[in-house]
């Protein structure tokens, strides 16, 4: 791709055949794309593995360490080139040491705090349980086990929240399997403590990746300071203390956009041209939303091929293999999932198709008649639609801003699914003390929500920032941003008008991690370089430079940090762990466990049958005289059937009553109308008795 026309040298970082720089900045851009190859080298050992239903320690750990080198040899092969400018040089240890210092930080931090959410309400302990299960049999989809009752019963079920019971009569894990297939690493080394370390690693190559594309698109000195503010940011932390998707799909994202940013003016960056399209296809395999934010990338590979440009066909080759290696795991081992997904996934599919097709159409067109293109391309920059689109970005986020005040997004329950999120809100609303309307979604407040996590400060530096680098843009001034930027704004915009989340906080703050925050973090960034830029342009020194900066970047970084103070030193979800070994050993060797009520069923059906490893079903629907008759059945094959549930009075008509499970903890807090600010307590017990042989 060509060289930037006036881009200042702070904003190149790529790699490219010139003089060997200093170490610092070598070290940094190669340090900072580390996180998203190592995630695609496990990715692309383990996929085809468990689709081959053999994803075991063995072959996987004897595959990973040659498949990692060679991503590693190839994307680290080759120099940096860093800017000239004498600051940079006398600071050129800066960069480097603050991005690895705020990374130690946050990864510090987030392992003292990291949540044990492994006793099933939410999404963290899905994609534990999934591991769970992945880490001890390797293969989907799950067994019920059939056998340890008897045989098949009209009065047994398998499907809890998170796991669907398909129709051939096994157990299907919600989800993609991207993220369970990162975490069985952990879970293989260090069992069940080394796997709820994985998502604080995770967000830690989050945060290093994204200091190093703030390092090639706004600058090496500005990278601890996005680096820090992104850090700082709760939703970052939030994602990446539990087993959520978020931090693996911006460690491909962030790591992809590093790397097809340093194939710039390299003569020969086929090979990264390909694993960053690998690593951005791959977020279709860790979130199926994923397809969305990789459209613009499509789009980017086909100007690319009409461009002529090396890096165009290896870009799509790398694209298509990881979006449809995610979309043929979805299909074949997340079908359930993906079926409940149908009337968002289908439209999203077309989507795609029909991008697709029209990159296509271009493509072909721009090399039938590339003067027409140029021609077009110039008209575009020296006329005043840059100014006008700078002038629509502002007033787009305006908008968003007022969209409260004239519009209440409601949406009334079409099938079960609505109707519990819906009386879930009405709780919630009842529990704060607002008026109950279950129909509420709270989605105007969508850009409000950001400025709860990143302040009203950030928010307005990036949406000046976004405006005017849009006007950039289409004036051909910043290239390199082509490609982010597209990402950054349809991701967005797309998510400010339409979350599609529950809307309590912070859960629904997992919607805006994977784009929406670091974009508006790298924009307001970006503002603050261009402005520092203007002062030490106009004639002032270095010490009054050097304070704007300073000054612009605590601007930044302090409204971010107090919206996080409040929780970052609050741990929840202690003691699930501890409490999880202490059932297990109870029930001991040859039980099957048959769980009388819904709560506990849902809670605790997946955590027995894939971290105990204990055959379990769920009978509350059923009749004392149906569970007294499973488990005649279970007796006559010599097994131990125990029951399980909420209280005594549960489990006391079948045996004698013993509580294992009495877990007081604390969970992440609930708020509707305004940012979390406090954890909210809760109580998890469970009873079992035995039913003995008549």
């Amino acid at each position: 791709m060509p060289r930037p026309h006036g881009a200042h040298t702070g904003q190149a970082l790529a790699c490219c055949t010139v003089t060997p720089p200093a170490a610092p900045p070598t070290l940094l851009a190669r340090l900072t794309v580390a996180p998203a190859l190592l995630a695609v080298a496990w990715l692309v050992v383990g996929l085809p593995l468990l689709l081959a239903g053999s994803f075991t320690i063995g072959p996987a750990l004897l595959l990973f360490p040659p498949v990692a080198a060679l991503l590693l040899a190839v994307c680290w092969r080759g120099s940096v080139r860093v800017p000239a400018s004498p600051v940079v040089s006398r600071f050129a240890w800066w960069p480097l040491t603050g991005v690895l210092l705020v990374t130690a930080v946050f990864l510090a931090v987030q392992w003292e705090f990291a949540s044990e959410q492994i006793i099933v309400r939410r999404d963290p302990a899905t994609y534990a349980q999934f591991t769970a299960w992945l880490n001890t049999h390797g293969s989907l989809p799950i067994s019920p086990s059939l056998w340890a009752f008897g045989g098949p019963d009209p009065a047994l079920r398998f499907d809890s929240p998170g796991f669907y019971a398909d129709a051939d009569g096994t157990i299907v894990p919600q989800f993609m399997a991207g993220l369970p297939l990162l975490l069985a690493f952990g879970g293989w080394i260090g069992g069940l403590p080394a796997l709820l370390a994985m998502p604080p690693l995770l967000g830690a190559g989050a945060v290093l990746t994204f200091g190093g594309l703030t390092a090639r698109l706004v600058g090496p000195l500005w990278a601890p300071v996005g680096a820090a503010a992104f850090a700082l940011c709760w939703p970052v932390m939030f994602v990446s203390r539990s087993t959520y998707s978020e931090a693996a799909a911006l460690v491909l994202l962030l790591g992809g956009l590093c790397l097809l940013h340093d194939v710039r003016d390299v003569p020969d960056g086929r090979g990264r041209a390909f694993l960053g399209g690998l690593a951005l296809g791959l977020v279709v395999l860790v979130r199926i939303d994923g397809l969305r934010d990789i459209l613009p990338v499509v789009v980017f590979a086909g100007v690319l091929f009409a461009r002529r440009r090396d890096a165009g066909v290896p870009l799509a080759a790398g694209l298509l293999l990881g979006a449809g290696g995610g979309l043929l795991e979805g299909y074949l081992l997340s079908g359930p999932y993906l079926s409940y997904l149908r009337g968002s996934l289908v439209p999203l599919l077309a989507v795609t198709g029909a991008t697709v097709l029209g990159t296509v159409l271009m493509a072909v067109l721009w090399r039938w008649k590339p003067e027409s293109f140029r021609r077009g391309g110039d008209w575009m920059a020296r006329g005043r639609l840059p100014d006008v689109a700078a002038v629509l970005t502002v007033l787009l986020m305006v908008a968003f801003a007022v969209r409260p005040y004239v519009q209440t997004v409601r949406r009334v329950p079409a099938n079960a699914e609505d109707r519990f999120n819906s009386d879930y809100i009405a709780f919630l609303q009842k529990s704060v003390g607002l008026p109950v309307d279950g129909t509420r979604q709270y989605t105007e407040l969508s850009l409000h929500w950001v400025s709860w996590y990143v302040g009203v400060p950030a928010l307005i530096l990036a949406t000046f920032g976004a405006a005017l680098l849009l006007r950039r843009i289409l004036r051909r001034e910043s290239p390199e941003w082509v490609l982010p930027y597209a990402v950054i704004a349809l991701t967005t915009v797309a998510t400010l008008l339409r979350p599609g989340i529950t809307p309590d906080h912070p859960w629904a703050s997992r919607r805006l991690v994977s784009i929406v925050i670091p974009g508006v973090i790298l924009f307001a960034v970006w503002l603050l370089a261009w402005a520092t830029r203007r002062v030490r342009r106009t004639g002032y020194g270095r010490a009054v430079t050097f304070l704007f900066a300073l000054t612009g970047s605590v601007a930044l970084a302090v409204p971010v940090a107090l919206s996080s103070a409040g929780l970052v030193f609050k741990p929840v979800d202690q003691g699930e762990a501890a409490a999880v070994r202490a059932l297990c050993r109870q029930f001991g060797e040859g039980a099957t466990v048959l769980i009388v009520e819904r709560v506990t069923a849902d809670r605790f059906s997946p955590v027995i049958r894939n971290t105990c490893n204990i055959p379990t079903a769920r009978v509350d629907g059923a009749t004392p005289t149906d569970v007294q008759r499973v488990a005649d059945r279970i007796l006559s094959i010599g097994r131990r059937p125990v029951v399980l549930g909420a209280a005594a009075s549960d489990v006391a008509p079948y045996g004698t009553p013993i509580q294992v499970v009495d877990l007081h903890t604390r969970q992440d807090g609930h708020a509707l109308q305004s940012r979390p600010r406090s954890t909210w307590s809760l109580t998890i017990p469970a009873w079992m008795s035995q039913i003995p042989p008549k």
